[in-house]
């Protein structure tokens, strides 16, 4: 396997800790609860060590737009799915514009590593 594809998918495994170590900070309430504060703090240690890593292949710029852009995504997703939250217009159109953004940036600019 490619350096450039390894470290797509240390990121890809970063993006989702991180999604489910934030679905675990809500659970924790406030800290108060040490079973998801604990996974909380396991999950996003293992995200940013992934991050840290990625780091050796692609640019930061680029793999944290990626991560912090598909990590909203995501993570407004499960609040959807999961916690019942609701999306209005306006969401959703700043969300496929994150979407949007990560796409263009990928397909389209000289800074991506492929």
């Amino acid at each position: 396997m490619s350096p450039t594809a390894i470290a797509y998918s240390y990121l890809a495994i970063a993006i989702i800790c991180e999604v489910i170590g934030t679905t675990f900070l809500v659970k924790s309430e406030q800290f108060t609860r040490l079973v998801p504060t604990l996974i909380m703090g396991g999950l996003y240690v293992i995200s940013f060590y992934l991050l840290a890593q990625t780091l050796k292949t692609i640019p930061l710029g680029i793999a944290y737009a990626l991560w912090g852009g598909l990590g909203i995504v995501l993570t407004s997703l499960v609040g959807l799915v999961f916690s019942k939250q609701s999306l209005d217009t306006a969401a959703v159109v700043g969300i496929a514009m994150i979407v949007g953004g990560v796409v263009v940036m990928n397909l389209l600019s000289n800074s991506v590593v492929h």
